[in-house]
């Protein structure tokens, strides 16, 4: 599908005003593009660890709406027309507030661009012995004798070549036996409840607060031709919903994994011993370094765990503890 692309070149003083405006019109997405940074409050509600580098704030924005294309549809004068609307709203509101150049750009773009263009970036690679390529890749001859995973993460987190997953692979090799219950805490595609059966495990449990990442777990699981009995998918908040944990069961997995960011690992700390059963394995990841400490921090002081190894990757860090 083909649509209109509209950039309103403005102020970040006029933003809310402008964004207010639009969804007045019937418009519901909107993207805005500024030089603000986050606050640390709003880091933090976000779950991002580390901010990007941004030029200074000059106090200029852009706020960006999208319109089907009616080129080919009788309705293509109502978008004139909504435009010419939007237009004299903008006329109205400098009247007010300093809405800076308050031009409007127009380009065409399609749904693939933001959907498929990422797949040019996965490519197959290997850790250690396993090859994790994407489901659209061939099968080379070279991965004869290798555990092979087939991925397409869909709308979902997780291809697997980020170092926080490499590192959670890795330390799930050392621990897992063919008894292992697993946990997959916020599962994204599926990536390491898959290897998890690959490497032996018994049976896994799948979460996450994303339907698109439970969804394309269960596809990641019947491409990769994982039983129907070895898993199950669950999606739901562990940390704000106590019948997802009833769900998910208590004092019944062998180790759970959580690569998610560190700003979530720190509060599921203190759920996750009513899942583990003693012995148990916790693997975190997900941890920039400079939250590596905290998060440490937090597992020492946790009465239930003991930390029994450390590994980092650049700047990634994943910690390891046994329940006690």
């Amino acid at each position: 599908m083909k649509w209109n692309k509209y950039v309103i070149s403005t102020t970040t003083e006029a933003v809310d005003l402008i964004s207010a405006m639009l969804m007045e019109k019937g418009i519901d997405g909107i993207e805005i593009n500024d030089n603000i940074q986050l606050s640390e409050k709003e880091r933090k509600e976000m779950y991002i660890d580390f901010l990007p580098e941004l030029p200074p704030d000059m106090g200029l924005a852009t706020v960006t709406f999208y319109t089907e294309d009616m080129s080919e549809d009788t309705s293509e004068c109502d978008e004139e027309q909504l435009i010419s609307d939007i237009k004299n709203e903008l006329e109205s509101l400098s009247a007010f507030v300093n809405i800076g150049a308050g031009s409007i750009d127009k380009t065409e773009t399609e749904d693939k661009d933001w959907i498929n263009n990422w797949k040019a970036f996965f490519k197959a690679f290997t850790v250690d012995d396993i090859v994790i390529k994407p489901t659209w890749e061939p099968i080379k001859p070279e991965y004869d004798g290798k555990i092979l995973i087939e991925i397409d993460p869909g709308t979902a987190f997780g291809t697997g070549m980020h170092e926080t997953t490499q590192l959670v692979i890795r330390q799930m090799k050392k621990y897992i036996t063919d008894d292992t219950v697993v946990l997959d805490a916020g599962c994204g595609s599926g990536i390491l409840s898959i290897i998890g059966a690959k490497l032996g495990a018994k049976s896994c449990t799948c979460v996450d607060i994303d339907v698109n990442a439970t969804d394309a777990t269960v596809e990641n699981m019947k491409v990769n031709g994982v039983d129907d009995g070895f898993y199950k998918v669950i999606t739901g908040n562990v940390l704000e919903d106590d019948k997802i944990c009833d769900e998910i069961g208590y004092d019944c997995y062998d180790m759970v994994v959580a690569n998610i960011l560190a700003d979530v690992v720190i509060p599921l700390t203190a759920k996750v011993p009513a899942q583990l059963k003693k012995g148990g394995i916790y693997i975190t990841s997900g941890i920039i370094n400079t939250k590596e400490e905290e998060v440490v921090k937090t597992i020492e002081e946790n009465p239930y765990f003991e930390i029994i190894e450390i590994t980092r990757q650049n700047d990634w860090s994943s910690v390891t503890a046994r329940r006690v």
